[in-house]
């Protein structure tokens, strides 16, 4: 197991080394000034933390309701990763055509492309966290 302070270390640098990656990416891909993806990519990343913190605890609850266990197959992995990215596609993308005043289409490609980018940090990211620090030995 991974210590607590092991765990805050692995979250914020996750959430600042991605951040240092996406903004500049996104502002270049979508043509909208640094500082307005700047701002949309912080608060889209709090607003994920918080959204997965309270999406997980429902889930769990719900799990335990309808199943009685909190034991997850492979397709209740599955249905879990897609409701979470569709409730955050919803929360998201309203913010994103009101801040960049943009339309429709272009603030659900940037949510997707935003989502598409952590999917493979989170993967790459984690794999070089655990060589560079690796889980204390048993």
């Amino acid at each position: 197991m991974r210590t607590p302070a092991d765990r805050i270390r692995h979250a914020l640098s996750f959430e600042i080394i991605a951040l240092l990656i996406i903004t500049p990416l996104g502002a270049w891909v979508f043509d909208h000034p640094l500082d307005q993806i700047g701002i949309v990519t912080v608060v889209s990343a709090t607003i994920a933390m918080g959204f997965n913190y309270v999406y997980n605890w429902g889930f769990d609850h719900a799990m335990l309701r309808w199943r009685g266990t909190l034991t997850k197959t492979v397709q209740i992995r599955i249905v879990h990763a897609i409701l979470f990215e569709a409730g955050l596609f919803l929360i998201l993308v309203p913010f994103i055509i009101w801040y960049l005043d943009a339309p429709f289409a272009q603030s659900a490609a940037m949510d997707l492309s935003f989502s598409a980018f952590y999917l493979i940090y989170a993967f790459c990211f984690n794999w070089l966290y655990d060589v560079v620090f690796p889980l204390p030995k048993s």
